[in-house]
């Protein structure tokens, strides 16, 4: 995903003291990027999407009939929140080194809190909270810049969309429409 200014300041945190809230700022090479506060926010959106597919696991045996691109261009058969919890798990397995991963998995999948997760992973909570935002920011990142297929923004990832060109067979042209006129 390439990022602009017009996307990253939706999501930006206003009060984010590196970018002011407008979700860019420039690099040492004085070239755009988005500032870490996106990240976090793509990745808050993508572990929503990933905690209400788990939700709705009683009903993730159906079906949908996405359309798909092609020359032809046709219907396939998906089963996308399934999908999503599989693309998501493997996003964060291979963006993670081993101990970032233990701590992701403690937090968010097991859901444990700061006490339980310091405890069983020894470490102090500054320490805690400094690795969640860098683990947020590093798989926002990766959630949202995944080639070929990204898995946020979530619209783009479930709403199925079809990049097939359509061109008409016959094209109808109308008579010319007399103007209307107003009467005032």
């Amino acid at each position: 995903m390439k990022w602009d200014r017009s996307i990253a300041i939706g999501i930006a945190n206003a009060a984010c003291t590196i970018c002011g809230g407008l979700g860019i700022v420039l690099d040492r090479s004085e070239e755009e990027r988005a500032c870490e506060c996106v990240f976090r926010a793509a990745f808050r959106s993508c572990y929503q999407g990933f905690v209400e597919c788990l939700a709705l696991a009683e009903r993730t045996a159906s079906v949908s009939w996405e359309p798909c691109s092609g020359p032809k261009g046709g219907r396939t058969f998906s089963r996308k929140r399934e999908e999503y919890v599989v693309d998501f798990l493997n996003v964060t397995e291979q963006n993670l080194d081993p101990e970032d991963y233990r701590l992701f998995r403690y937090h968010f999948l097991l859901g444990a809190d700061c006490n339980a997760c310091c405890e069983k992973l020894h470490m102090d909570p500054n320490k805690y909270f400094y690795s969640l935002y860098r683990i947020e920011s590093q798989l926002g990142c990766a959630l949202a810049e995944i080639e070929p297929y990204p898995l946020y923004p979530l619209r783009e990832y479930f709403g199925g969309v079809a990049h097939k060109t359509a061109k008409p067979e016959r094209v109808f042209q109308f008579g010319r429409r007399r103007p209307v006129r107003l009467s005032a």
